[in-house]
């Protein structure tokens, strides 16, 4: 699908270095963290650092070795889905691709929603805002909304602006965590009468769930709860997909920014990095808010008062509200500043879901069809998703916890895929010769299948623990099939001529012979197999009184795959004594393919007859066969399409049926 010149600047004029993309990537990745303890106690009450030990394993040696071969076989930029859509075909690849598309839209849109609705929360807490601003400006879902219009308005003005300013705002925020979680861990390791205050706490079996998933105490209860709850922390995992996805605008190297493999370890060093960086401000932070000890239980809990460290646990701590002395720089100062980096960096995340957003609508949908033509534009894209996010926020209340489980949802179903992905593309590769290279094969195999079952166990625990998140994913997935459905039937009589391929010079030059030649009157669509060409030729003639001088050119039509939107039929010409057949194979469309090859050869001359025979069957039958299978009514159809593309009648090529 073409793009306007504006629009392509915006795609594929910038290469940047690892660095960039990082940033631009972990303003998604990071910026969980915001949120993430908050969400860590409340799913996993004081065994959030083992479950977040469990996550971040899971991370470094599941979701990181999985999308580093995504990268590899990815270097398009088509991330985990462009791998499924080459595992199936027809039209399970597009209702596969349409799914995926519908949970990544989820993970995505919910990222843009969920971090602006912990902005709002950060902002809203903050007493120097509260003191300067009308109170209509301390509602949340007011300040929510005007930070996603904010977002939308930023991403009108262009792409690269966008990855300058993530740059600034990780490295900031980085470091300012970096000083709470560092003086945190400090004061428990100068003051260990903590810890042990909240070791006895898991020994005693006082975890401060509400509903533990096994009851008891003791080493190895504690390691299966959080094995069981952990995958209500999967918020921590997000930005591998974005990751893979931006990897089009990596540079390979100075000399050649576009060298795939160099964009490919680039990619892989990316991923690797921000595993490590995030994993250790994972554990850092879930010990110093989720062990009941700097943060009490109590400020943590939304019931039946919302704690003041909900939403916002290392804000809390910044602002000096804990009741130990943990930093003697920690007061409203330095909680503002640490607030307006979490605020900006929180808003900014949703950059980068959009930048996510932008780079797979117009990979999929338009090209199958099913999206309007300006859905592979950037701009009216930016308009459509911000209006889809103030929409989400709408029904959610703004509320950052209620999001949870659709997020988590949404980033788990494409970990899973991505997971599959990667298995059946090593299983699907040629064995090496004999040997080790053998062995690694099978190893692979194993380790990837193990870390399937990973993922699919945990995407399983949080749909039933989280219903709701498959509701929201079920809800975007029905409108994505829906509007998809309506859009490809509405587009379906479109021209939808890509390009013609030929099977061969020879066929190249025959077919140029006859455009140019103009003297063809006769186009007859033949079915191979049912007649010989003889005796349609002597049908033709007697039926429709055509003279023997007059040529008759036969057309035979074979399909390709009829689930595609754009038409690239492969023609091959031979003649046949006094009269020419012309193959189109691999096409999406009979009717589409005899309208667009009748007029190609009209250009130069009178327009043709093109003569059929009766098209028998139940309407609506024959217009779902159209729609579906590229066949239907088929002369019915070629008029329309003649109609459409050529106004003047005197030269439209003239349907005979008969």
């Amino acid at each position: 699908m073409s793009q306007p010149a504006a629009d392509q600047h915006h795609h594929h004029d910038h290469h940047y270095a690892w660095w960039l993309i990082m940033c631009l990537c972990g303003v998604d990745y990071f910026s969980t963290l915001g949120y993430q303890p908050s969400i860590a106690f409340e799913g996993a009450g004081t065994l959030a650092p083992i479950a977040t030990l469990i996550l971040v394993l899971v991370t470094l040696f599941g979701a990181l070795p999985v999308y580093r071969h995504v990268a590899g076989e990815t270097p398009d930029g088509v991330g985990s889905i462009g791998m499924i859509e080459r595992l199936f075909h027809g039209w399970w690849n597009k209702i596969v691709v349409l799914v995926l598309v519908g949970f990544a839209a989820t993970d995505f849109v919910i990222t843009k929603t969920l971090s602006a609705a912990d902005a709002a929360a950060h902002l809203v807490s903050n007493s120097y805002y509260a003191a300067q601003v009308p109170a209509f400006m301390e509602s949340e879902m007011v300040v929510t909304c005007s930070l996603l219009v904010l977002l939308g308005a930023m991403f009108l003005k262009g792409f690269s602006e966008v990855v300058g300013l993530a740059l600034v705002l990780v490295v900031a925020y980085l470091g300012l965590t970096a000083i709470v979680v560092g003086a945190g861990l400090f004061h428990l390791i100068t003051h260990p009468s903590l810890l042990h205050h909240w070791l006895s706490e898991i020994s005693a079996g006082n975890y401060h769930l509400d509903h533990a998933p096994i009851s008891g105490s003791g080493l190895w209860v504690v390691l299966g709860i959080a094995c069981i709850v952990f995958p209500k922390l999967a918020l921590g995992m997000s930005g591998f997909e974005t990751g893979v996805l931006q990897i089009h605008l990596m540079e390979g190297t100075k000399d050649d920014p576009t060298n795939a493999a160099a964009r490919i370890a680039n990619t892989r060093k990316l991923l690797a990095t921000a595993a490590l960086i995030m994993s250790v401000f994972l554990i850092g932070s879930s010990l110093v808010t989720g062990t009941d000890t700097l943060i009490p239980a109590d400020e943590l809990r939304l019931e039946p008062v919302k704690g003041k460290a909900m939403d916002r646990a290392l804000a809390y701590l910044a602002h000096g509200e804990s009741p130990h002395p943990i930093c003697p720089l920690f007061g409203r100062v330095f909680g503002t500043v640490y607030d307006i980096s979490t605020i900006l960096i929180l808003w900014f995340a949703g950059a980068s879901a959009m930048a996510g957003l932008l780079n797979m609508v117009p990979r999929y949908l338009p090209r199958y069809g099913m999206a309007p033509e300006w859905a592979a534009a950037y701009r009216p894209l930016v308009l459509a998703f911000t209006a889809i996010n103030l929409l989400v926020t709408w029904a959610f209340k703004a509320d950052v916890s209620a999001q949870g489980g659709a997020y988590a949802t949404g980033v788990l179903v494409l970990m899973t895929s991505a997971a599959i992905a990667t298995l059946v593309d090593i299983s699907h590769k040629p064995l090496p010769a004999a040997g080790s290279g053998v062995f690694g094969r099978r190893a692979a195999q194993c380790y990837f299948f193990l870390v399937c079952l990973v993922f699919i166990y945990t995407t399983i625990a949080n749909m039933i623990e989280r219903p709701d998140g498959i509701i929201i994913a079920s809800i975007f997935i029905g409108c994505v099939l829906a509007l998809s459905l309506v859009s490809r039937f509405w587009r379906a009589e479109e021209l939808r001529l890509k390009e013609f391929r030929f099977a061969d010079d020879a066929a190249r030059m025959l077919w140029t012979d006859i455009c140019l030649d103009g003297t063809f009157q006769v186009l007859v669509p033949h079915r191979p197999g049912q007649r010989s060409l003889a005796e349609k030729e002597a049908e033709i003639r007697r039926k429709h009184r055509i003279p023997p001088g007059v040529p008759i050119v036969f057309l035979e039509v074979h399909y390709g795959d009829t689930s595609e939107f754009e038409n690239a039929p492969i023609i091959g010409v031979r003649q046949e004594g006094d009269f020419f057949v012309i193959t189109a194979h691999d096409c999406v469309s009979v009717s589409h393919t005899i309208a667009q090859l009748a007029m190609e050869m009209t250009k130069n001359g009178s327009p043709l007859d093109i003569v059929f025979g009766w098209s028998k069957g139940n309407r609506l039958n024959l217009a779902l066969d159209f729609l579906l299978f590229g066949r239907g009514d088929v002369p019915n159809r070629v008029v329309d399409l003649l109609d459409d593309a050529i106004a003047d009648p005197d030269k439209r090529p003239t349907v005979i049926v008969g």
